[in-house]
């Protein structure tokens, strides 16, 4: 899986600007193979669609997989005659590869692709582009499992289709519907970070580059479409579904091992009310505490399951001991994953160990309650018993949070990624930088503000300069004004 450096986390998004009248706002990738037959129809259609409904200006790029029939001719023949058709050629195949080749070079702020065939109406081009071009959404993809799609295909492609998708769903937990339709879009600058995370390059390209932005927080916009399948396509049916579920499996085993980089592409929402500051309540407690809640219930069942098992071959005290403790690793194994998100081993001994020390306070808590119980009344009956239990278990739940969140799990905010803030001190002689770390959620939560300029007499000792740790380890924070640029190039006003 790649693992490679991006740009970094992208900024919030927004409509895109009123451009000149001849630049292309919306490049459409047509990737082919061997289709000398269907390209210039094809293009013929989409041309004359796009200037007959589209408002922008657009592109249409014919990206070439190595064909070995008179496709590149046609095509060639096709950019001659056409203004707006451009074509790219590449000596490997792959469709994946291609659009990444072809995204990556375009300069086009909205990305597209459609298979040769046009098996989708294009009345569902201009629905799939909008959110994009609005701000509203990162990516768009054509849908032909909703329920407003109308689709003609045989029942083996039907099939195999629904097949796919459930898979998806079940071993990655994705939620979009259709994965596999030829019809998708992206905004530039999201796939300038993203596509460098897809390995693919083949027809398993778009289903990874999906998964990855789903999990990133990315929104993804879903259009129903009609298609009509092609009864003459060339794609060969088996080796793409095996070459698919392998691809399947080597993403959920990098999203289990945390090897993906998903920081790297998370974004700020615009005016987002979840994501504006609320005073006295820390950055992500509420959904810490609907995490912990589910985690705590399906918990507590566990722990009356096992006490009620172990009930049968011993006291109530050592079945209480027992159904505990293996509640507890359980607990703080589920809590470490779902509830603060921590991934991989590192520090898992540890987290384990500082359980156990809130395992014993829980214990201590549902042990008094019972021994309470057994001074009140020498014979209780069963039912009592697990009331008692219950009541112990809440009261020790909202200790164990508390517990969780500022002593156990407290090294999760302070092992985020850190900007570096250097603070010359003003001492005579030669001035040395200090650093400290801040979190990198602390960099969102505040509005780009350009760097003050330096002086060029002493510096200001109570200035204080933020910047990225890469360009200090590179000892660049030195000139660190002299390489500011905005963050997109239509920022260029002082408000922005």
């Amino acid at each position: 899986m790649r693992t490679d450096s991006s740009p970094g986390t992208l900024p919030a998004r927004e409509h895109l600007p009123a451009g000149d009248a001849g630049t292309p706002v919306l490049d459409v990738v047509i990737p082919v193979y061997n289709e000398e037959k269907d390209l210039q129809p094809c293009v013929l259609r989409l041309h004359d669609h796009l200037k007959r409904t589209f408002p922008y200006a657009f592109r249409i790029t014919i990206a070439d997989n190595a064909s070995t029939d008179t496709t590149p001719l046609v095509a060639a023949r096709l950019e001659t005659e056409i203004p707006e058709v451009s074509t790219f050629r590449l000596e490997q195949k792959g469709r994946g590869r291609a659009l990444r080749t072809v995204w990556s070079a375009s300069e086009a702020p909205i990305l597209a692709y459609m298979d040769v065939d046009l098996s989708t109406d294009l009345n569902a081009l201009l629905p799939l582009v909008a959110p994009l071009i609005s701000g509203h959404s990162d990516l768009a993809i054509g849908s032909r499992l909703a329920r407003s799609s109308r689709v003609v295909r045989g029942p083996k492609r039907e099939f195999i289709s629904r097949a796919y998708n459930l898979i998806l769903r079940g071993s990655l937990q994705a939620r979009f519907s259709d994965a596999q339709c030829g019809f998708k879009a992206i905004r530039r600058d999201v796939a300038q970070v993203l596509l460098p995370l897809v390995e693919d390059t083949g027809w398993f390209f778009d289903t990874e580059m999906l998964v990855i932005a789903e999990r990133a927080g990315l929104r993804i916009h879903e259009v129903p479409v009609d298609w009509v399948d092609d009864p003459d396509s060339t794609v060969h049916i088996v080796r793409t579904a095996t070459e698919d579920l392998k691809g399947v499996w080597r993403v959920g085993k990098a999203l289990a091992t945390g090897s993906l980089p998903l920081d790297r592409i998370t974004r700020p929402f615009g005016d987002d009310p979840r994501d504006r500051d609320i005073q006295d309540v820390p950055k992500g407690l509420a959904r810490q505490l609907v995490g912990f809640c589910v985690v705590g219930g399906l918990s507590t069942l566990f722990y009356l399951v096992l006490y009620s098992l172990f009930r049968q071959f011993g006291g109530s005290q050592v079945a209480n001991a027992l159904a505990l403790l293996v509640s507890a690793i359980a607990n703080t194994a589920a809590n470490r994953r779902l509830t603060f998100g921590v991934r991989g081993s590192g520090g898992a001994v540890r987290h384990q160990a500082q359980g156990l020390v809130v395992f014993g306070i829980g214990l201590a808590l549902t042990s008094g309650s019972l021994a309470a119980l057994n001074a009140a009344t020498s014979d209780p009956g069963h039912s009592t018993e697990l009331a008692v239990l219950v009541a112990a278990n809440l009261a020790a739940t909202v200790l164990r949070f508390l517990l969780f969140r500022a002593w156990v799990f407290s090294d999760r905010r302070d092992s985020e990624p850190s900007t570096v803030v250097a603070s010359p001190t003003p001492e005579p002689g030669p001035t040395t930088p200090t650093y400290t770390t801040a979190p990198q959620h602390a960099r969102h939560q505040q509005p780009y503000q350009p760097l003050p300029q330096r002086p060029v007499a002493q510096p200001d000792p109570y200035r204080t300069t933020r910047f990225r740790a890469g360009d200090v380890a590179d000892q660049r924070w030195e000139d660190a004004t002299l390489h500011l640029q905005p963050v997109r190039p239509t920022d260029t006003e002082p408000r922005d």
